[in-house]
């Protein structure tokens, strides 16, 4: 996430486990926006400028006492959101969507609307030159990131293999979680089955830049 990105080129953010995919599941269940923040000291201090909004996120891969829901897919798949703007702060995935002030096009991307990623490119920025950006150093977006990578240069990638990857990427993860105290441990399996739902999500997630955060919309593709 710390790699130079060259100036002029179309920046792909992509966060599998698990910011991008809450974030999609989020978009199916209703939400019109999801404001990207930095830090969860961003999110808080975008939700006291917008009360109505709802705060989503972790710290520590764990929901903080005062937001609305954690980074969780699952957790939101049965959220009701018609209509509602929410606010989205996490570890990795919000707080490298951030980090890039000028590109030519900015978009957030998992499993889920990995090929309506490549559709919006192919259809606003077919000649842009692109940049893939992983949020962690896990498998996961590593697996997304090659799976995205050929289906732009016109190659058919197995989903076999992405799934793996994330797989591998969870396990990665579950290591990581077993050195923490106990009520430190982020339990990912529940989370697992959205994560690895391939092109589940038929939108494109399309970033406006802001002053201090980025605006995520839900583009059909």
């Amino acid at each position: 996430m710390d790699a130079e990105v060259p100036a002029g080129t179309v920046v792909i953010v992509i966060d599998v486990i698990r910011a991008f995919t809450t974030a999609a599941v989020a978009f199916e269940r209703g939400a019109t926006e999801i404001v990207c923040a930095s830090t969860v000291e961003v999110g808080r201090d975008l939700r006291r400028l917008h009360p109505d909004r709802l705060l989503v996120g972790e710290t520590g891969g764990l929901k903080p006492v005062d937001f609305d829901f954690g980074n969780s897919p699952l957790e939101m798949s049965t959220a009701h959101l018609d209509g509602r703007r929410l606010i989205q702060a996490t570890s990795n995935g919000t707080r490298g969507l951030v980090r890039y002030p000028d590109p030519v096009a900015l978009l957030a991307a998992s499993a889920l609307n990995v090929g309506a990623t490549v559709r919006w490119i192919r259809k606003n920025h077919a000649e842009t030159p692109c940049t893939l950006v992983c949020t962690g150093l896990t498998a996961e977006d590593w697996a997304c990131a090659s799976y995205l990578n050929d289906l732009l240069h016109g190659s058919e990638p197995r989903r076999v293999d992405l799934i793996a990857g994330i797989m591998d990427g969870a396990a990665e993860h579950t290591r990581r979680y077993a050195g923490q105290p106990a009520h430190e441990r982020v339990d990912l399996s529940r989370d697992l089955p959205y994560c690895c739902d391939v092109d589940r999500s038929e939108f494109a997630m399309v970033g406006e830049i802001r002053q201090d955060h980025v605006a995520l919309s839900k583009v059909p593709c």
